[in-house]
């Protein structure tokens, strides 16, 4: 069983007689409805495969070779991507690597 939200006082008269509504809360006392926030995200930390913490403007550096997908070219460990950009999806990584844009996962670098 979880413990009820703590509720907010009132924003407009700062008494503690606040009413729970599914989306909003009301105050007892002079009547004031505001919208319920919304649960703050938390950061999102993206590490390197050395458990660095990566953030953008980071410049990284392959770990292993790497194939392109759609052609026969190979990114060779030891290529550095510069100017990280931490951004959300399966490839946590837009960056350029040798002037062409990438795409990479974090698991296949470490902070240069």
């Amino acid at each position: 069983m979880t413990a009820p939200a703590a509720k907010p006082p009132c924003p407009a008269c700062t008494l503690d007689d606040v009413l729970a509504h599914a989306d909003h809360w009301e105050c007892v006392t002079c009547g004031n409805e505001w919208p319920r926030e919304a649960a703050p995200e938390a950061a999102r930390v993206v590490k390197d495969a050395h458990g660095t913490v990566l953030a953008d403007g980071d410049d990284v550096v392959l770990i292993k070779d790497l194939k392109l997908r759609g052609s026969s070219q190979v990114l060779k460990q030891g290529s550095k991507g510069k100017n990280i950009r931490l951004v959300v999806g399966d490839h946590e990584i837009d960056c350029k690597v040798d002037g062409t844009p990438m795409a990479l996962k974090a698991c296949f670098v470490k902070k240069a």
